[in-house]
């Protein structure tokens, strides 16, 4: 798999998996790789239902919601149950939850947070700065699967996810609603 800087043209792959084509024209080529990145994880890995990165403050990044990413978000602003809006909003307070257990526990800091329900399974993982990582999984997906995936994700996107992409990413998800 390639990602859109190391194809010759500067040309997008126009995926509306996660990230639609409309929200990624006129990005940086570091901001289109990270949709690149999303898209190719919720491509991969089975059983995915919501993908969001989420800023330290709890501002959503990156989506795999097609509505979150298109210009007729506004048409549709409450969003499906469940969609990466909401669970940016989980993934935060989830987040925070997380590493204040940790402080008080004196436990170094939160690497993954998974929980498992009967009707599917919630993953967190940190990424960088207080950036967090959040997959709303189906309840039969392979969780080492997702993890796998997850890591790889953080691993690639971690180094990149500068304080000005968070602010570009963020400008270009607050221009779709």
């Amino acid at each position: 798999m390639r990602s859109p800087s190391s194809s010759t043209g500067s040309k997008s792959t126009g995926s509306s998996t996660a990230g639609g084509t409309s929200a990624r024209f006129g990005l940086s080529s570091e901001a289109r790789n990270l949709h690149w990145l999303l898209t190719n994880l919720v491509e991969e890995v089975q059983g995915l239902l919501s993908v969001a990165v989420v800023s330290s403050d709890g501002l959503l990044l990156l989506s795999s919601d097609p509505a979150r990413n298109n210009e007729q978000a506004a048409d549709n602003s409450s969003g499906p149950k469940g969609s990466s809006a909401d669970l940016a909003t989980i993934v935060s307070g989830l987040g925070s939850l997380c590493i204040g257990a940790a402080k008080l526990m004196e436990a170094g800091s939160v690497k993954q947070t998974v929980v498992a329900m009967e009707e599917g399974s919630l993953f967190v993982m940190s990424i960088s700065d207080g950036s967090l990582l959040g997959v709303h999984a189906t309840p039969d997906c392979d969780m080492s699967v997702v993890a796998y995936h997850m890591a790889l994700f953080v691993g690639r996107a971690g180094h990149v996810l500068t304080p000005e992409l968070r602010s570009e990413l963020r400008q270009s998800m607050e221009s779709v609603r």
